[in-house]
């Protein structure tokens, strides 16, 4: 046995330590892409579900002309399709009705943004409402499909 050869670091054997590496990672990388493309492939990308958006929503109440108005106000975060969201709660007689409807006052056209309000008065008016002692009243996001729903604010009345 030769010491010169052990100290020297010329030698093959510390050398073809990197093809083994090149080649394992080749491996994991195969590995990895064949499983994302399997995953598309047998159809279960698409159960990838939408996720509820992330924003600061504030729920108040007041009065105007002698009406109950209650304002749903988009304070910051993710900007949210106004297709998706509702008005429920036992305030409105468990109905549903949507943040777009023309019936509600409201800045919001399309894309509820920070800054945009939702407004509901007890006039009378369509899309009004008529709270009375521990009514609650919520803004809700639903899913595209209608499979998720996520309370994004709401409001109990005489607490």
């Amino acid at each position: 046995m030769n010491l010169s050869n052990l100290l020297n670091p010329e030698t093959d054997d510390r050398r073809a330590v990197s093809p083994v590496i090149g080649v394992i990672l080749m491996v994991a990388i195969t590995v990895i892409l064949a499983a994302v493309i399997g995953t598309f492939v047998l159809g279960l990308g698409d159960q990838v579900q939408e996720t509820a958006p992330n924003a600061q929503i504030s729920a108040d109440n007041g009065t105007d002309n002698g009406n109950i108005e209650t304002t749903f106000t988009h304070e910051s975060g993710d900007s949210i399709n106004a297709e998706n969201l509702f008005v429920t709660g036992s305030a409105v007689d468990g109905e549903r009705i949507r943040a777009d409807d023309e019936d509600l006052e409201q800045n919001v056209s399309d894309t509820m943004r920070a800054g945009g309000q939702i407004v509901l008065n007890s006039d009378g008016s369509p899309g009004s409402f008529d709270p009375s002692g521990s009514d609650d009243i919520r803004l809700v996001w639903q899913s595209q499909e209608g499979e998720r729903t996520s309370t994004l604010a709401s409001f109990e009345y005489g607490q």
